[in-house]
């Protein structure tokens, strides 16, 4: 059953993300001869009014085959010899085939957003973050040891190794200590009354946590009641809060902190069977933050991803002639290594985890 919920989960997500790249192409005129799901040998497969609909064998994300569309190297090349300029990738306006490649992300976030909504409608209620107050301190903790108390307000937490957060709400601490990695301190800035104090804390390890923790509590979040007027409001605020933290902790990787804690396939797979377990809007909440991840990850700046396409789009409006197929296709495979030497990575890292 989790096999079953994970293909589910990523057939979805896929589905919608190519069907963005293709519903674009198409207003823009655009030939597309495949829209597939999955890589790899035809399962099934059926020819509509011009564009093949396909089934693939490995479930392992998909491609639409447009016309004039040559950077990617792992998907089916179009025959553009009957096929007029104007209806390829390279005949159309550039803002026009800018909006192609943002398509597929677009519909990564509509698709969390519309998700988000439709479960907090279902539960008829949200709970705001409250603001980054400590409630309480507990006794013996890490906190209380720096000095913290109850009723101060974090301004900000920065860290020895560079990293900082000025925290708007108790979530964005937790979001901050996510990727806490331990042995060195954290310097806590809290309003105290009207003194500013800097103290030093030394976040210790929770076995039953999974992760570091400093012994403090939130106030008590504001439950405020949700209906499908207002579901898509509160469905935004989640939404903006998970993409800023994606965010953090996307800039966080550049800087090599947190890269033991990157999952791929096998610990999505992992996290499906126990999303799945805790009832339909568990599951439904992670498909909508994987999601905003796939749309994150194809926003990255690197040629093969939906980013780079439109960095690389932008280069050549400014240039106002096509970059050099040499480059171009160094670029891709430079990329390609890339992405493939991250997706073994993080597969090893699920799989010692696994064993452990």
């Amino acid at each position: 059953m989790t096999l079953i919920l994970f293909l589910l989960l990523l057939s979805v997500i896929v589905i919608l993300h190519e069907g963005g790249h293709l519903i674009a192409a198409k207003i823009f005129g655009v030939y597309c001869e495949e829209y597939a799901i999955g890589m790899g040998p035809v399962i099934w497969q059926k020819k509509g009014k011009e564009t093949k609909y396909s089934v693939r064998a490995l479930p392992i994300g998909g491609f639409v085959a447009m016309a004039g569309d040559t950077d990617n190297q792992l998907e089916t090349k179009v025959d553009e010899t009957e096929i007029p300029p104007e209806r390829t990738l390279t005949g159309i306006a550039k803002w026009k085939k800018i909006i192609i490649m943002l398509a597929g992300i677009m519909m990564n976030f509509l698709l969390a957003w519309v998700i988000v909504a439709l479960v907090l409608n279902s539960a008829g209620g949200y709970a705001l973050s409250p603001k980054a107050e400590i409630a309480s301190v507990v006794e013996g903790s890490a906190a209380e040891k720096a000095g913290l108390q109850a009723g101060d307000l974090i301004v900000e937490i920065s860290s020895e190794n560079g990293t900082s957060v000025k925290p708007k709400q108790f979530d964005d601490i937790t979001a901050y200590m996510m990727t806490y990695e331990g042995e060195y301190a954290l310097t806590y800035k809290v309003k105290r009354g009207d003194q500013l104090l800097d103290l030093k804390v030394y976040p210790s390890y929770s076995n039953e946590e999974g992760r570091y923790l400093i012994g403090i509590y939130a106030p008590q979040s504001e439950v405020v009641k949700v209906n499908l007027a207002n579901c898509w409001y509160y469905s935004f605020d989640y939404c903006r809060f998970m993409m800023s933290t994606m965010l953090m902790t996307l800039s966080q990787l550049f800087r090599g902190i947190g890269l033991n804690q990157l999952s791929g396939p096998v610990g999505i797979y992992q996290a499906t069977g126990q999303a799945a377990s805790m009832g339909a809007s568990s599951y439904l909440l992670m498909m909508a933050v994987i999601s905003m991840n796939i749309g994150l990850i194809n926003a990255l700046p690197l040629p093969i991803l939906d980013g780079g396409r439109v960095l690389l789009t932008l280069v050549e409006a400014v240039l106002r002639r096509p970059l050099s197929k040499r480059l171009e296709n160094a670029l891709m495979t430079a990329s390609t290594i890339l992405v493939l030497a991250l997706f073994l990575f993080v597969t090893s890292q699920d799989l010692m985890r696994l064993f452990r």
